[in-house]
Parts: C-alpha cells; sequence; structure tokens
C-alpha cells in the first residue's frame, strides 16, 4: 500500500496524509478519521526510513557499549532499545571493549553511517573529544559529568552506593572488610572504590591496601581476586565486590575453599542482575536498574534529537540485602 493509494481512499491529498502522519497538519476532525480509516483498511504502514531521510534523518541511534555479552549491559541495551522503538529509531549496537582505540573506530563507524546520535555507555574515550563530536551530533553519555551543547550526561551516584554497602557490613559488625575492585581506568569502578575508602574512614576503621584487589567485572577476575585475597592470609569477614559478576566468582572460590556465606564471610555485589536472586545464597547488592538506565538514555537522545528540552529523572541506588550477609559471630 501506498500513500497515494491512502488518499485517494480518503478523498483527500497525499500532502493532507503525510502532514496528518507527520502531526503537522490542521484539518477538520471528519478528515482525520477519514484518512486514519483509511489507513486502518488499507493497512498502510509508513515507511520510516524514507520519511526520516526526507526531514535529513537516518531514523538510526548509534550506541556504543563495552561488552554486548554482559548482563549488566545487556538489560542496558534493552531498555535503549524499547525507548527508541516508539518513534521508529533503530540502535545500532558496537562494543569498545574498555579500548579507547577501539572505541574511537566505533564512533567513526556510527558517524561513517550518519547516525541521529550516539549514545556512550561509560566508555573510555577522553571527554575533550567527546565534547568535539557533541558538535557534530547529539550525544548522551552515561557514568561522567560532561556539560556542553548538544549533551546529556547520565550520571549515577557510586561513590555513595558503595559507601551504603560498605557501611551495610560495618552495621552488621564486620571490622575487616575486603573489596574487589573493578579496573582502576573505569569510572564507576573509581567511584566504588572511593565510596568504600569513605566509609571505613568514617566509621574510624583502618584502610588495609592489601585487602583491596583489582579484577575486570567478569566472574573469572572476581574467582581470581579471590584467591589471591587467601594467599595473603590476611583476615577479613567480609567483602564488598565492586559488580555482581565478580561477586559471583568470588563466591564459587568462596565455596572451593570451604568458606561458608555468610557464616564465614558476608559478601555484597553492585548492580542487582537478574541472577543475583537466584544465587546459594540469594546475594545482597547494590541495585541499580540498568534496563531503566537504558531507557533513560534512550529518551533523553529522543528529546535532543528533535530538539527539545531534555528531562532526566532521576535513578536512584540502593542496598538490597538478601541472604548473603549476615551480622558476626564473635
Amino acid at each position: 500500500m501506498t500513500l497515494e493509494e491512502v488518499a485517494r481512499r480518503a478523498g483527500v491529498s497525499p500532502s493532507t496524509v503525510s502532514r496528518i502522519l507527520n502531526g503537522t497538519a490542521r484539518v477538520r476532525e471528519s478528515k482525520r478519521q477519514a484518512v486514519e480509516r483509511a489507513i486502518a483498511d488499507l493497512g498502510y504502514h509508513p515507511n520510516v526510513i524514507a520519511r526520516g531521510l526526507a526531514r535529513g534523518r537516518s531514523m538510526s541511534v548509534g550506541v556504543i557499549t563495552q561488552d554486548i555479552a554482559s548482563p549488566f549491559y545487556n538489560e542496558t541495551l534493552k531498555g535503549i532499545e524499547d525507548s527508541l522503538a516508539g518513534p521508529g529509531y533503530a540502535p545500532l549496537f558496537v562494543s569498545g571493549h574498555w579500548n579507547e582505540a577501539k572505541e574511537a573506530e566505533c564512533m567513526a563507524l556510527l558517524v561513517a553511517r550518519r547516525v541521529d546520535g550516539v549514545i556512550v555507555l561509560t566508555g573510555m574515550i577522553d571527554d575533550a573529544t567527546l565534547l568535539g563530536y557533541a558538535l557534530r551530533l547529539p550525544l548522551v553519555i552515561t557514568g561522567r559529568n560532561l556539560r556542553g551543547p548538544n549533551l546529556v550526561s547520565i550520571q549515577l551516584d557510586n561513590e555513595q552506593a558503595a559507601f551504603d554497602a560498605t557501611w551495610h557490613l560495618i552495621e552488621l559488625g564486620h571490622t575487616r572488610i575486603a573489596h574487589i575492585a573493578g579496573p582502576e581506568s573505569n569510572v564507576d569502578a573509581q567511584e566504588r572504590l572511593a565510596g568504600y575508602r569513605r566509609a571505613l574512614t568514617e566509621a574510624r576503621l583502618p584502610v588495609d591496601e592489601r585487602l583491596i584487589v583489582i579484577g575486570d567485572f567478569h566472574e573469572a577476575s572476581g574467582l581470581l581476586a579471590l584467591n589471591q585475597l587467601l594467599e595473603t592470609r590476611l583476615h577479613f569477614t567480609a567483602l564488598f565486590a565492586a559488580n555482581d559478576q565478580m561477586a559471583y566468582g568470588a563466591r564459587l572460590a568462596l565455596y572451593r575453599k570451604g568458606i561458608r556465606v555468610p557464616e564465614d564471610v558476608s559478601l555484597i555485589g553492585f548492580d542487582d542482575l537478574p541472577s543475583s536472586l537466584y544465587t546459594t545464597p540469594p546475594l545482597t547488592t547494590v541495585r541499580q536498574s540498568a534496563y531503566d538506565l537504558g531507557k533513560v538514555a534512550g529518551e533523553a537522545m529522543l528529546q535532543l534529537i528533535s530538539g527539545q528540552a531534555v528531562s532526566v529523572p532521576a535513578l536512584p541506588l540502593r542496598v538490597i540485602v538478601r541472604e548473603s550477609t549476615m551480622l558476626r559471630r564473635g
């Protein structure tokens, strides 16, 4: 079915149908209803790409993630996809793999594809480069505190959430708390480490650098980090992992060493991935909705593209207490 056939069925001009579809027509209600009936009767579906090109748009949005296979980013990408679907935009997903050069290649590829905007999920590209790109096309960036024209930053309070996670362990009576941090170059990891340090300092507990091990946000690094902690033979009764995936790996390492959770070591993660409810025992963690983050990022991008004022709702983070943490015994 074509727009011209809809126009003939409704008894109006093709330009009138086009303007009604675009929401720019000022016509009598009877004409609008006639067009809507014709669309329904004929099963007409507007060519979104053609309409976009007519307005100088590709109807696509680039998304630079770090790891499409990651459970966290997977949920975020779902949120972006759902938010863009209504107006007919399609996301183009590319992975930077925590590599600045690779991310730069991804950005160049997306710009060459003439996407209408780019969403950068945290990432390694430096701030100055991102601000330069924002002069060329709309940008939405998570995990950064950037300000500039044609750009929206969505920042979560990772530092306070990590403080709250560590403080939860302190309130349970733990004074020797280990931490598996994320990559040193990652902003989220830096803020979560800072929150851990601040909680210990405010509780007047020593920050033992030997109880801090660096991971890479994947399960295997959590397992290796926990083994590294055990090799030091330093005593600790609680562990805060900078994300749930590393907490899963640490949990496996503890199990293999015959160390019980939470009876011997209380364990807390960060993200509240869907699978954290089904670990043994269910994982205490910091809830941040990866899906909501993606949805908010997508909605902000649509507002930027259309020239609207951008409104970013608060995305609170909170500790979800489950069975992997308990009062310290003895």
